[in-house]
């Protein structure tokens, strides 16, 4: 019992060290930066599948941004909806001169790869940024990653979700606050491995030198993260975006079970990860969960709460302090029954992420 004691104590400190570097590490990336005009001419290629419903406020969002229309252009995949997301586009973008629509024939990739591959490679501009269909970027989200393409080949942004009063919508917004707060972390640190497509970037000579998708066909999903995967491969400079006026916001999934697949097939692509990247985040995982487990070893004494307790009282410091960051405003009173669902889910996500048949909807 006392050598387990041990183990536990080495845990919760290996957690705390974790834990304030993470804060350390976040203070100086949220620093204040200016950010000034830009002219960089820039191409934004959307993927689109069945998003008659949502397409027009991106659309709306993209004439709202705070850049020239001469300086970048819009283009909007249709991959082969079965819906009229076509005809809406064409309708909404017919004045538009920087805004064209393609159909996604002839793909060379399976899902929203293969559309995306038609785009980027449509486009005029030396510069891509990448969006989802159903999402709205503020107004500066063009400038901030024009700011800071004369660094980086690759570059994310920071995507959150819009709150509803739902306890998916809650569950999802805390989970994507978590893996946010991580995946920042870590690319400060040097060991990018996950960006959200709904705000990523890069250069098209640099994506041409990976031979773009080519080698990021281990899966369905996780276009971004494997194309982030090649980028590190290859030496790439990789930037983060966290200016609070460059967020890309989208909505979740109103069904939790849609939720479900949506993270299990996300979670999926994780088994492709450098080995590297797997390492860390293994580490990190099995040092939360085995502080979290710790509980139930109370009832042979009580400074077995120990683990927990550390874990507990940090995780709320740094969320607190860091969810405005990340665009959420949850309430701290939710966040210890949110952070254990979290652990719990992490595992469930993965097991299941693991046999999960991938579907581009």
């Amino acid at each position: 019992m006392l050598t387990l004691t041990y183990i536990l104590f080495s845990v919760a400190l290996l957690l705390l060290f974790f834990e304030l570097f993470i804060y350390s590490v976040l203070n100086k990336l949220f620093r204040f930066k200016e950010i000034k005009k830009c002219n960089l001419k820039i191409s934004i290629v959307v993927a689109a599948k069945n998003e008659a419903n949502n397409i027009s406020n991106l659309i709306s969002s993209l004439l709202k941004q705070n850049y020239l229309k001469e300086n970048y252009e819009v283009i909007i995949v249709d991959d082969n909806s079965t819906d009229n997301t076509f005809a809406v586009v064409k309708e909404a973008i017919k004045e538009l001169e920087n805004f064209r629509i393609l159909k996604a024939d002839n793909k060379l990739f399976n899902g929203k790869r293969g559309a995306l591959d038609i785009g980027i490679k449509s486009a005029k501009h030396p510069y891509i940024l990448i969006t989802d269909a159903d999402c709205e970027p503020a107004e500066n989200w063009i400038n901030s990653f024009a700011n800071e393409f004369s660094k980086n080949d690759f570059l994310f942004g920071i995507a959150p979700y819009r709150a509803t009063k739902s306890i998916t919508n809650l569950i999802a917004r805390f989970e994507n606050l978590r893996a946010n707060i991580i995946v920042f972390a870590f690319a400060k640190l040097g060991v990018p491995y996950s960006a959200s497509a709904r705000s990523f970037g890069f250069s098209k000579k640099a994506f041409n030198k990976i031979d773009g998708y080519t080698n990021t066909t281990d899966t369905l999903s996780g276009d971004d993260d494997l194309l982030l995967r090649e980028a590190v491969k290859n030496n790439f400079n990789i930037g983060m975006i966290t200016d609070s006026d460059a967020f890309v916001f989208s909505k979740t999934k109103e069904k939790f079970s849609r939720y479900v697949n949506q993270k299990s097939r996300h979670t999926s692509t994780s088994i492709h990860y450098s080995l590297k990247s797997q390492l860390l985040l293994g580490v990190w995982h099995i040092i939360n969960l085995i502080s979290l487990f710790s509980i139930f070893l109370l009832p042979f004494g009580t400074e077995f709460i120990f683990p927990l307790f550390i874990k507990l009282v940090i995780d709320i410091f740094i969320l607190n302090n860091f969810q405005n960051n990340f665009g959420y405003k949850i309430n701290p009173l939710w966040f210890i029954a949110l952070q254990i669902n979290y652990e719990l889910n992490s595992i469930y996500f993965f097991l299941r992420g693991l046999k999960f048949s991938d579907r581009w909807e």
